[in-house]
């Protein structure tokens, strides 16, 4: 397995020029309160280059001016009256078995190997220093690349700050047969999970509930970890796109709108579903559902390479446009946009919301997005999305998602078993 990880970390540095280090932390969990902290979860440009998911850990790529590349993974060190409380640190063996790395080092050591590796660039010019210098709003907290590239610009003015961000982009957009295994197997443990909820269903019920028979389902099944947070939305609590609360009762003739998936090997699956807390449609239902079906039919037929992600949102805007006058809903001056207020699609993989370089993405062969038209009247209290992940081939598109009941017949049967 560590093959994967080492011709990643090549394929990285291949493009670079020395003198140059690749810097990226596996990151660490924030406290909560007094003794406790927060989940864990990798940093996921360290995962993908190494395999490993622990906390405190450092992974340094190094290109000197002969072209010449070594690695360094930094751990903590093993202690034995910690392993017997919460377990044992990672060994650097097994550290190397896992990424491949050679050379292992204590974190302590960071700082002072750095330190090293700067002072004999003197002479060949500034030195380039990668990082990962994301940061999703303004008010979040520094990363610790955010503290190093601190540091590095005050105390060593011949280094030069990059980010890594364009290169990691690019090479995690394009998934490998791997990759895609791994996501195969989260959309059918959530397909089984989706089954499991819908067949629990039944009006008066909470979402809390409903959204636990999807839990309980996926512990069953040995899945660890989520993809991300789970909505499940009644009514017209499904107008609001990122619920949360889950703690609403269903009454008898709404909708429940679903946007969930479980994760293997930390890659997602991100599914939406929309059913009938008692199983059967309404009309007015059935109505809205299946002009949101088409629209998502449209999309995965259109979408192949060469395309790019704005054209398959148009394409979702303009059949709805075609459609408001048959629904009832062009009225008060409202537009499509009054009713569908999100894109169509998003990259895919170790993170939900993958990293990709801009919204409007080029579709290329072995990328993976979602496809997910949605209609929200608020008036009606009806909010409907279906949610799809395709991967993109050489002449059109694999719909991942195919075993998961989509039209109204089908969530209709898998409901009434």
């Amino acid at each position: 397995m560590n093959s994967i990880y080492t011709a990643r970390r090549s394929k990285l540095m291949e493009n670079k020029q020395g003198p140059c280090l690749v810097c990226i932390f596996s990151g660490s969990a924030p406290m909560k309160s007094l003794d406790a902290a927060y989940p864990f979860y990798v940093d996921r440009n360290f995962y993908y280059l190494t395999g490993i998911e622990r906390e405190n850990m450092v992974l340094l790529l190094r290109k000197n001016h002969l072209g010449e590349v070594s690695e360094m993974l930094f751990i903590e060190p093993y202690d034995e009256v910690l392993a017997k409380w919460v377990g044992g640190r990672m060994r650097a063996g097994e550290a190397t078995e896992i990424s491949g790395i050679a050379t292992i080092r204590e974190i302590a050591d960071f700082n002072s190997v750095l330190n090293s590796i700067i002072d004999s660039t003197r002479g060949l010019g500034k030195l380039q220093v990668y990082l990962d210098m994301w940061r999703h709003r303004e008010d979040q907290a520094d990363t610790p690349a955010h503290t190093l590239a601190a540091h590095l610009q005050k105390r060593y003015p011949n280094v030069a700050i990059e980010d890594i961000f364009g290169d990691m982009a690019a090479m995690r957009l394009i998934k490998s047969e791997d990759e895609l295994a791994l996501m195969r197997k989260a959309q059918q443990t959530t397909c089984n999970a989706i089954l499991a909820m819908l067949q629990h269903a039944a009006p008066e019920m909470n979402e809390r509930e409903l959204e636990g028979a999807f839990d309980f389902s996926l512990m069953k099944q040995g899945v660890r970890d989520h993809a991300f947070g789970t909505i499940v939305a009644g009514g017209g609590r499904a107008t609001t796109l990122h619920y949360e609360n889950n703690d609403q009762v269903v009454h008898d003739g709404e909708l429940v709108l679903i946007d969930l998936g479980s994760a293997e090997g930390n890659y997602a699956a991100d599914i939406s579903r929309t059913f009938p807390i008692n199983g059967k449609f309404t009309d007015r239902q059935k109505e809205i559902y299946n002009t949101v079906l088409e629209a998502q039919n449209i999309v995965m037929k259109n979408a192949k390479p060469g395309i790019t992600t704005g054209a398959l949102n148009q394409m979702v805007i303009d059949y709805y446009e075609s459609r408001l006058d048959d629904l009832g809903l062009r009225k008060d001056g409202k537009t499509v946009r009054d009713y569908y207020y999100h894109g169509v699609s998003h990259s895919l993989g170790l993170d939900t919301h993958d990293i990709s370089t801009g919204r409007n993405i080029l579709l290329q062969p072995g990328m993976v997005i979602t496809v997910e038209p949605g209609m929200y009247i608020e008036e009606e209290g009806i909010g409907v999305r279906i949610e799809n992940d395709i991967v993109i081939t050489a002449d059109g598109n694999e719909d991942l998602s195919f075993m998961i009941p989509r039209t109204v017949e089908d969530i209709e049967k898998a409901m009434a078993k």
